[in-house]
This record gives structure tokens, sequence and C-alpha cells, in this order.
């Protein structure tokens, strides 16, 4: 049986202020109307630089955006190749093509629609970048305010280390997370199968392979010494 270690902690929890993702646009794009939109919505910050490549910048995603009639012929005049070899400094690149997707297939153009399809697969598979249509400037502002929001979203569990646990579900995972190797997933999957913590601390070392892997020796040498 385990002495309540958390009896006497009578401080509330504060949380902190909601964070506000930040999105930075090119100096360029100043005069255009996303940025209106950008500065009109309170839930993001707005930067605007000088960057060397893209449009915006989100995190660690460049983002370059087109018009139908600029993505035509800056294919035609093999900028576009050169922006997307310079994007490649990025872990993630999306390129935005802004308009009516008719537009990209003028029936007097003397493009050849297979080629246009052609090179649109060869920017997604040779150059790695994702594309997104947006059908007008508001599509693509609302398209950046969301991945800006995305990018703030933790994509792992926050650890209970970081605040003081209220519940009996948190008090057991926070006892789990001061081992080493154990974090808030690992944690969370040793109560799911064995549902206390002195079935966790009794289970063998094979019986914790399942969570632990070949960090099950580790935990069961430092339970026993």
């Amino acid at each position: 049986m385990f002495h309540d270690i958390f009896s006497n902690l009578t401080k509330p929890y504060k949380s902190k202020n909601k964070i506000k993702p930040i999105i930075i646009a090119d100096i360029h794009e100043k005069d255009s109307m996303i940025l209106a939109e950008l500065k009109n919505n309170q839930s993001i910050i707005l930067e605007i630089m000088p960057l060397k490549i893209g449009d915006y910048l989100i995190g660690n995603t460049i983002i370059e955006r087109k018009t139908t009639q600029d993505f035509i012929s800056s294919m035609l005049n093999k900028r576009l190749i050169e922006q997307l070899h310079h994007m490649n400094n990025y872990k993630n690149k999306i390129l935005i093509i802004e308009g009516k997707l008719e537009d990209l297939y003028p029936t007097d153009s003397k493009l050849n629609p297979n080629a246009l399809r052609g090179f649109i697969l060869s920017i997604i598979n040779n150059h790695e970048t994702k594309i997104i249509f947006t059908t007008n400037y508001q599509d693509t502002s609302q398209y950046l305010i969301t991945l800006a929001k995305q990018q703030i979203k933790l994509k792992t569990e926050i650890s209970l280390h970081s605040r003081i646990p209220k519940t009996i579900k948190e008090q057991k995972r926070y006892i789990l997370e001061a081992f080493p190797n154990i974090g808030p997933k690992k944690a969370k999957y040793l109560l799911k199968k064995f549902k206390t913590l002195n079935q966790v601390f009794n289970a063998n070392e094979k019986e914790l392979r399942g969570v632990l892997k070949n960090r099950s020796g580790n935990f069961k040498n430092l339970l026993d010494s």
C-alpha cells in the first residue's frame, strides 16, 4: 500500500496563457489581401520580414504561394523549379496554388494539359512538396491560420511531472514517470495493461517487455536494488 504523497499539495495548478501561433510573411506579400486577412485575425501573430525562400514560414514549414496564372508562367520560365530547389532547405514544403482550378486548363492555351499534370506530379514526387489548391485569398489565409495552429499543438502527451497531479489515475502515472526511460505514453500503457501500481511492480520481466521492450530488465533491476 502506498502513502498518499500528494495529500499535502494544496496549491491549485495554474495553466499558462494560451500561446498564439506565429506566421512569418515575406515583405513582398505586404500588399496582398492575404496579409489583410491575417492582420485581422486575433488568434495568430503575424510577422513581416524579408524571406530569402518562400512567401510564408510557419514553424519548420515553408510555403510558396502562386496564383494559377503565376503557376503556369513560373512553370514555363522554369523559375518555380529554382524556387522548389531552394525550399529543400526546410523540412516541410508546401506549394499553394490559388484560384479556380479550371484556370489551369484554359481552352485557348497551347500548353498540353498532360504536361501540366506531369509537372504537378513531379512537384509532389520528385521535389517532395505538398500542394494545396485554394479558391481565393480568403481560403489561402484560412489554410495558413489552420496550419499555424496545428504547429503549436503538442504531438506527444504532456508529462505529469510538469504539474501537480490531482486524480488517482494521474498520481499513478506520476509515480511511474519518475522511473528512467518511462514517459507519459509508457506510463499510460503500463497502467492500461496491469491496472494497478502493485501489479506493475510485481510483473516479471517477460510481462513488462510488451511495453518497456529492452528496458524491462533495467526497470526490474531498479525495483529489486
